[in-house]
């Protein structure tokens, strides 16, 4: 008899501990379209998270938010000096990967808790920094991957652990979009086509996601890669357009994934194990609910899922975590995992060559 209790009280908080009625205070860095459709609303939105400042080095952007949502704005020059650094207690950082590191050292100097977006930042070697910074400031550092908060995920998650499917036998993972179009971007203006700013292409941005998933759900690391890039478009003259990757988590677990910026928008992560299969189509996209099916003794169950805003649930585990004097996961050693893979997958690329992942478990 296989047991779906993990599918009862479905959008419960398992991670909830603080009681009380503290806030914390966040300042906002970077005011790009993510920070004002999702990242703003979620703060608003969350339990105990108060946004009062934004940075922003386009100062009208900063302001026009600022008006519109009683904030106070600060270009990067004002925040790297100090400025109104009473008035928030902890930091989001959303902008281009490469300068997570000096907000991230600035913020951490000044005492102030840290969410900083993934990747976290566009190495290895900045990423790592980013991390012995902050534990040396004795400061707390989540890493923002949004999927582990939310309700889907950690019930797919109990569900595998629960053996409700068996032994894992593999994952398949998609997550794909019209970058351009749907960001409505200019290409000359769009800084995920920049190396030096984005780190790389696809799999920085949405690779990221079905790599670092997959380690959430299954609990376990990847071991070794195996990956090639493409770019068909002029517009991915620097960065891939597209990537495929074959790894090997912990425990032998084959898992296939790939990303495209350049193809239909298109998202989900299948499960199979030796009983049955959990599927979640779609599964990544913050601005698009969830679905999840179970197909078990030759059945198909489609679940009534409780869809949440993504960011919501993220930051008031944030403000739970600081509140109730915790450390939160996933923190920064959990991101150099993710980004450890990325090196390797994109070694593995260029090298045509399987790559074993540094200080990967087998």
């Amino acid at each position: 008899m296989t047991s779906l209790d993990a599918l009862e009280d479905f959008a419960r908080r398992d991670w909830a501990e603080y009681n009380g009625d503290g806030t914390v205070r966040v300042a906002l860095v970077g005011a790009g379209w993510f920070t004002r459709e999702w990242a703003l609303p979620g703060f608003q939105r969350a339990d105990h998270t108060d946004p009062t400042v934004v940075v922003d080095t386009r100062p009208e952007r900063a302001e026009r938010l600022a008006d519109e949502h009683g904030l106070m704005p600060l270009t990067p020059e004002q925040f790297h000096d100090g400025a109104a650094r009473d008035e928030y207690d902890a930091v989001y950082v959303c902008t281009p990967n490469a300068t997570h590191l000096p907000y991230v050292e600035r913020a951490a100097g000044f005492g102030k808790d840290i969410l900083c977006e993934k990747p976290m930042e566009a190495s290895l070697d900045r990423a790592s920094e980013l991390v012995e910074i902050a534990a040396d400031a004795g400061v707390t550092l989540l890493i923002g991957y949004r999927m582990h908060t939310d309700p889907v995920l950690r019930r797919a998650k109990e569900l595998i652990e629960a053996g409700t499917i068996g032994d894992v036998v593999q994952v398949h993972a998609n997550m794909s979009q019209r970058m351009l179009a749907e960001l409505d971007g200019d290409p000359a203006d769009q800084w995920r086509l920049d190396p030096d700013l984005a780190g790389g292409g696809a799999m920085m941005d949405i690779g990221i996601y079905p790599l670092n998933t997959t380690r959430f759900v299954l609990g376990a690391d990847p071991v070794q890669v195996s990956a090639s890039t493409t770019a068909v478009h002029e517009e991915f003259d620097a960065v891939e357009e597209q990537v495929a990757v074959r790894a090997t988590y912990e425990g032998g677990v084959p898992v296939l994934f790939t990303a495209s910026h350049d193809a239909y928008h298109d998202s989900f992560l299948r499960v199979t194990g030796t009983e049955g299969v959990i599927v979640l189509d779609p599964a990544f996209f913050e601005r698009e609910d969830r679905d999840m099916a179970i197909r078990i003794d030759g059945e198909r169950i489609d679940v009534d899922v409780t869809n949440v805003h993504q960011l919501e649930e993220e930051f008031a585990y944030f403000a739970d975590c600081l509140l109730s004097g915790r450390e939160p996961y996933p923190d920064g050693e959990h991101g150099l995992v993710d980004m450890r893979a990325i090196e390797a997958i994109y070694e593995s690329a260029e090298t045509d060559e399987t790559v074993r992942i540094e200080n990967a478990v087998v």
